[in-house]
């Protein structure tokens, strides 16, 4: 399988680089949580957006959503549930396409040095979907590095892959790189920039690849909230996909427990 020549030898130098970077770092402690604790640790999270974006197309119709879920960490391992409301339009006899997503995921995650490896699965679940054309559920293998490359510069890199992706549409490999930067503390606030970039590659249907991005702030508020402003993009021609794909700005305000 490949990928769009030119895409495909950005990513593969952008994770040179990253793996150069890291074999820089000083292999300073391991993570504290790993070996830490023979208990598990749950914890639950909540959050209400604006708009529910996933790379870069919105998921309820530039509606808000309501979102949640529980984790589970033992050691390295971890698993978890999350769920969010939805809005795919009608099938054309009054019947909404999906109105609920849940996802179930479990992986590894392990710290060598400053840079964690995740290595992990996640099902992405329909319930009740009109979705006889083609089956909307769908899994994906997940592997991602990230660590902190300079004192306030953290860097990551993930690649997912379905061998069968949302609406049957065949093998898809995703690419995600990330940077993120402590801006400072501020009286109590103590916000952090960060951006993402993606690419979504359709081994059977090169027209359907696209490039997607997204950079924002986050801060934390009171203690367990957090509030997230983001702006979304895609370079997907708005004539294909009018109105779901297109540049947009996102607030999202979450809570941990």
């Amino acid at each position: 399988m490949t990928v769009s020549t030119n895409f495909g030898r950005a990513m593969t130098l952008s994770f040179a680089l990253l793996f150069s970077s890291f074999g820089f770092l000083n292999s300073a402690h391991a993570d504290d949580r790993e070996g830490s604790s023979e208990r598990p640790v749950f914890s639950a999270n909540v959050a209400l957006t604006t708009d529910y974006v996933f790379r870069g197309i919105t998921q309820t119709d530039e509606h808000a959503a309501i979102q949640g879920g529980f984790d589970a960490t033992y050691k390295m391992f971890y698993a978890g549930v999350w769920a969010s409301n939805l809005d795919f339009g009608g099938d054309g006899n009054g019947n909404d396409i999906a109105d609920i997503e849940i996802d179930i995921y479990a992986g590894l995650k392990h710290t060598f040095g400053n840079v964690e490896a995740d290595l992990g699965v996640i099902y992405y679940a329909y319930p009740s979907a009109e979705d006889a054309g083609a089956e909307l559920d769908y899994i994906e293998i997940k592997f991602g590095l990230s660590g902190q490359v300079a004192e306030r510069v953290n860097l990551g890199a993930t690649v997912f892959y379905s061998p069968e992706y949302t609406g049957e549409t065949g093998d898809v490999w995703t690419y995600e790189g990330t940077v993120g930067f402590a801006l400072g503390t501020y009286g109590r606030f103590s916000p952090n920039f960060s951006a993402l970039i993606g690419y979504s590659d359709f081994q059977d249907n090169s027209a359907s690849s696209y490039t997607y991005w997204n950079a924002g702030v986050d801060v934390g508020l009171w203690d367990k909230f957090t509030l997230d402003l983001r702006y979304w993009d895609t370079d997907i021609n708005d004539t294909i996909a009018e109105g779901v794909a297109d540049e947009r700005f996102v607030a999202t305000l979450s809570a941990s427990f």
